[in-house]
Formats: structure tokens, sequence, C-alpha cells
């Protein structure tokens, strides 16, 4: 193995897959051999997405790259045109970086375009959270086809492994390490009620609720529809609730559903909506509310370690696994009413959360570090299942 430090280079284009990695990147970087590089993207540079590239400063990332991304645009066409921009900014990036292993996490349109970069440069490439599964999103795709131009695996759960098999990864290449989210739960100090409350600009009150609803992308103009009726079950609550909305991504109609959610908050004393609350805050106020509501991942992957009950809401998340605290609800105000009610009737209890237990970031490190040569890994075949009987 070569006494020179091996180059890992992290991509990151928003709070969310962000609060994910900080983990993962500090393991790496504490690995003998081993040397960080980090590029930002997408929503971290938008000011209309709270600017979140500050928030890798915070945390004491340096960045080594930026690419912009982002059109000014709220339409399919848009985030088409913006994958198109970002192969071209993640092309350059990577000639001037020379990274010997290239990650990327989940099933954002940043990663694919990271993801086609590197693939046609021949630089190995890592996936995290790949054999996911996310029925109710254009994500579902993005996910698998990464997975398709990715040569390592590292996945959350026995069934997203059992799913890259399927899609014909040979199971060495693939590690199934848990939810590397998991870990901030474990290692941060999070912050009290009354701190979390002043950080937010909100005092938290007997009863509160996080919410996030992000796009549903595989229809067009379904996400206003959900949203209104969520907006409905929750104007039916006990007014001396209080809610915390985090704004919606950059998928096509987020900018719509923002000044939506918007312009609810701000008729209602009770509830404020926030761009980006930053992994630190984020954590800490999940730990100290009554429950989650919305369509986004971190209510299944996050919250069950809390214990903190989580609404469900619509088919954005339709087919992760799922904790005994994750209560499924249609789109539609009544069944939204129904799930809430009994959310909070299981309240918080100790949960068994089916992604890990907060240890992954370290087994990702040691996996990377144990590879001799990232170049040997490039050429990949399709595994092939086993045949199983007559072909229907």
């Amino acid at each position: 193995m070569s006494s020179v430090a091996r180059k890992i280079c992290f991509v990151t284009g928003s709070r969310a897959d962000f609060g994910l990695l900080v983990w993962p990147m500090r393991a790496i970087r504490e690995t003998p051999g081993l040397t960080l590089q980090l590029v930002a993207t997408g929503m971290h540079l938008a000011p209309e997405f709270g600017y979140t590239f500050n928030d890798i400063r915070d945390e004491g990332f340096e960045v080594d790259e930026r690419v912009e991304t982002l059109l000014s645009s709220d339409t399919g066409a848009g985030v088409a045109k913006s994958v198109g921009l970002g192969v071209i900014g993640f092309a350059d990036a990577f000639t001037r970086l020379g990274p010997d292993l290239v990650v990327v996490l989940g099933d954002r349109f940043e990663m694919f375009a990271a993801a086609q970069a590197a693939m046609f440069m021949r630089l190995p490439m890592a996936h995290l959270f790949g054999g996911d599964v996310t029925e109710g999103a254009v994500d579902e795709s993005v996910r698998h086809a990464i997975s398709k131009m990715a040569h390592l695996h590292f996945t959350s759960n026995p069934g997203s492994t059992r799913r890259l098999i399927q899609l014909g990864e040979h199971p060495s290449r693939i590690h199934t390490i848990g939810s590397v989210g998991i870990d901030a739960i474990k290692h941060l100090a999070l912050m009290d009620c009354d701190s979390i409350g002043r950080a937010v600009g909100m005092p938290l009150r007997e009863r509160n609720a996080l919410i996030t609803f992000h796009p549903v992308t595989v229809e067009t103009g379904r996400s206003m529809a959900e949203l209104d009726e969520l907006f409905a079950a929750l104007s039916a609550l006990d007014p001396a609730f209080h809610f915390v909305f985090t704004l919606a991504n950059a998928d096509a109609e987020g900018r719509a559903l923002n000044a939506r959610i918007e312009a609810f908050a701000a008729g209602r004393p009770n509830t404020i909506a926030v761009a980006s609350l930053g992994q630190l805050r984020y954590l800490s106020l999940m730990s100290h509310v009554d429950l989650v509501i919305g369509n986004s991942s971190s209510g299944l992957l996050e919250a069950p370690s809390f214990g903190v009950p989580t609404v469900d809401i619509g088919d954005r998340q339709k087919g992760r696994e799922r904790a005994a605290s994750v209560f499924h609800a249609a789109p539609e105000r009544n069944a939204i009413a129904a799930a809430i009610s009994a959310a909070l009737q299981r309240g918080h209890q100790a949960t068994v959360n089916p992604y890990g237990d907060g240890e992954s970031s370290r087994r990702f490190a040691d996996i990377v570090a144990g590879i001799p040569d990232f170049r040997q890994i490039l050429a990949k075949g399709f595994y092939d299942l086993p045949a199983s009987g007559a072909r229907p």
C-alpha cells in the first residue's frame, strides 16, 4: 500500500445529506492513510434554502470545491438542466482534486450529477444508502441508477443489501453498516428544551411537533394538495400545540411548497418556518417534540432512536423499513388526524431502530481503509442470482 495518503472525496448538496455525512467524514479524517476532500453543491450555495454552506464550516470542515447547479426554477425541466450543469461542474472539480475515491449519498439529483461525472472519468465510487426504497419519489429511480454506477455500497439495513444484489451488484462489494445518521444521535451533546426554543425563535410548550414536507415528485400537482390536507389536520389540533416547519428541498415544486408553508406560518403565532436548522438544532428539537410529522426520511431513520413517534404522510417513503413508532397516514386530513392521535397516544417509548446502533461511520472508514487499491474495483460485472426454478 502506498505511503501517500489516499484522497476520499465526499459530495454534499443539502442540509439533509450533510447531517448524515458529518460522522463518516470525521471517521475518514481520523483514519491513518486517508485524507478528506469535500465538494459542496446544490442547496448549500443557495440563500433561499438557508445558504447552509456556513454550516459546513461551523462543523469544522473546509470545502475544497464548490459546484453551482441550481437554477431559479421550480420545474422538472429546471431540475434536469441543473443535473447537466452539475455534470460539467463536477467534471472540472474532480479534475482539479484528483480523488482516489468519490463518496456520494442517497438519491438527490446533485448526487446523480456527481456520479455521472465520476463514472465517465473512471473514478472509483462509493454509494451510501443504496438499495433503499421510496416509491413515492423520483428519487427511487435516481438512487438505483447511482447504485449501478458505483463500485462500493454501504447499506442501512439487510433489506437494502438484498435489493442491491437483485440489481446485479456483487455481495462482496456490499457492506451493511446501518444508517450513519444515527451516529450523530449517539455522539452529539444535544441542546436542552429552553436552549433549542431560543435557537429556533419560538419557545417549546406543552405540545410540540417538528414538521418537514417535501415535494411528491412522481406526479406533478400532488404535492400542494397533500400539503393543504396536512394544514387542515394541523388546524384542527389544540391551538396550544406549537409547530416548527423545516422548509422543503429544491426538488420540482419545492419553492411553491415553501411559499405556502411560510404563508401558513405567518398567520399563526404557534407556528414557525425555518429554512434550515443544522444538524445539532434539528436533532435537539427532534428529541424534545411530541412527534415528527411529514414525509421526510428523518422521521423513519432518526426519530425512532429518540423514541419519538412519527406520522409519515403519503407515499414518498413507501417501501422503507419502519420502526414500531412510525404511523403511516394517507394524504387526507382525517387520516392524518387519526395518525396524529395514535402517535400522541403512544408517546415517547423506547423503540428498536432497524437502521443501526450508532457505529456505522467507524465501520465505513475501516472498510474503506482496508481496500488496498481502489483502481482494482473499477471493473465490475453483473451478479446473476442463482436459478430458482423455471421461468414464469
